[in-house]
């Protein structure tokens, strides 16, 4: 039974299937074919998960263990469970993390990121600097629409980084219409070390500012990043707890 079945999977271009097919004890040719296929229907999750993971383009893939929620100041009535079980992505809300540099915003985002893509979300992470300069270079060769499209396709946006370095009008207004495009259809995710009353030295506009603001907040979580930088401590501690050289 397992060669003749060997046989068909490569008729039928189910290489998968053809795999587990030495691998399963039966009793009975039912109870058979149902594990092999159920192991093959494993193995083929697995792979897209990978394949979601690879398309989001995470810097560096990050999961929850062993990350420290100490720093986070958290929405009243919001609890880690709710954050963990990505219902925010279900509603199309938002998550904006915002704090001092080094405290984990990105490494939250990036795990919750990871988690979507895990549950079969499509995930597509973006530092802030680069998808503008993205879309400055689609608007500037006539392809805009095709990447706002693009960018439709996804569950979840992750924007890190916001603040870093301010955009000029055309990138300001580009990002824009990607976060306006986004409000009630897909969830977001952004980054930033700026409280929102200096998000307008980021975007050059106080309207434009205000207008994205206002389109983010109505439907998101808003968590408060404290304490001293995590790459700062491990740096110290790599040294032993001692001082730079000089």
């Amino acid at each position: 039974m397992v060669s003749e079945l060997r046989t068909v999977c490569k008729q039928l271009k189910l290489g998968d299937l053809e795999k587990f097919a030495a691998q399963v004890t039966f009793e009975n040719e039912i109870q058979y074919l149902t594990e092999v296929l159920k192991l093959a229907l494993k193995n083929r999750q697995a792979q897209r998960v990978q394949r979601l993971i690879k398309q989001a383009k995470f810097p560096v893939v990050k999961t929850f263990d062993g990350y420290n929620f100490d720093p986070i100041t958290w929405p009243a009535g919001f609890s880690k469970e709710q954050l963990l079980s990505l219902d925010f992505i279900e509603h199309k809300q938002n998550i904006l993390c915002l704090g001092a540099v080094g405290t984990g915003k990105t490494y939250l985002a990036t795990a919750l990121g990871v988690k979507a893509c895990s549950l079969g979300k499509k995930v597509r992470f973006y530092r802030a600097i680069e998808l503008a300069a993205e879309l400055v270079e689609k608007h500037r060769s006539g392809s805009l629409n095709k990447i706002l499209r693009h960018l439709k396709n996804f569950d979840l946006l992750i924007l890190d980084e916001l603040g870093y370095i301010p955009f000029d009008r055309t990138s300001s207004q580009l990002l824009f219409n990607v976060i306006s495009n986004s409000y009630q259809q897909q969830s977001v995710i952004i980054t930033s070390n700026l409280e929102f009353g200096r998000w307008n030295e980021i975007f050059g506009d106080d309207r434009l500012t205000a207008a994205l603001i206002d389109r983010l907040v109505h439907r998101a979580y808003i968590f408060g990043f404290t304490g001293p930088s995590f790459r700062y401590q491990e740096a110290i501690l790599a040294r032993g707890g001692g001082k730079p050289e000089e």
